[in-house]
């Protein structure tokens, strides 16, 4: 099933579970998917990987609005939106921990023949490609500057 039809299920589902984090959350994500589909030029169907970026996009942008929360001490909306990221993230997949980050760009440092800082551009297009929706671009950066610089 498409994820935009499984958003739309999911709706229903906390409709009838009374679950206002997951409906409100899931509304946010369905009213962003239709923007998409109807935005000027955009196809009339929305493909998972694209819902993906959005849905990825969504997450990060809670996070950092619960940081900015939690630095201007209000746990309160914190955990709310926090509540919010962790609905979005069950849509993800699974993301790769550091070792496997780093072990995938060694093998792309290796295949590509990388040298130095130089070649930095090179490697991050790659690894983003490659790790798309598994691995936060600032990690992924982090280490190809590690292990070339």
């Amino acid at each position: 099933m498409p994820l935009f039809e499984q958003i739309s299920e999911d709706i229903k589902s906390a409709m009838k579970a009374r679950d206002k984090v997951r409906l409100n959350t899931l509304r946010n994500v369905k009213k962003v998917f239709l923007e998409a589909v109807t935005a000027p030029g955009a196809n009339e169907t929305l493909e998972d990987a694209d819902a993906l970026k959005i849905i990825t996009k969504l997450a990060k942008q809670g996070k950092e609005t619960a940081k900015t929360y939690i630095d201007n001490n209000r746990q309160d909306l914190a955990d709310e939106e926090l509540a919010q990221v962790a609905v979005l993230e069950e849509y993800l997949p699974k993301q790769l921990s550091e070792a496997e980050i780093t072990e995938a760009v060694q093998a792309i440092i290796t295949s590509t023949g990388a040298q130095g800082m130089k070649d930095m551009g090179k490697v991050m297009g790659i690894a983003s490609k490659q790790m798309a929706g598994k691995a936060d671009g600032k990690i992924i950066s982090q280490i190809v500057k590690g292990l070339l610089g």
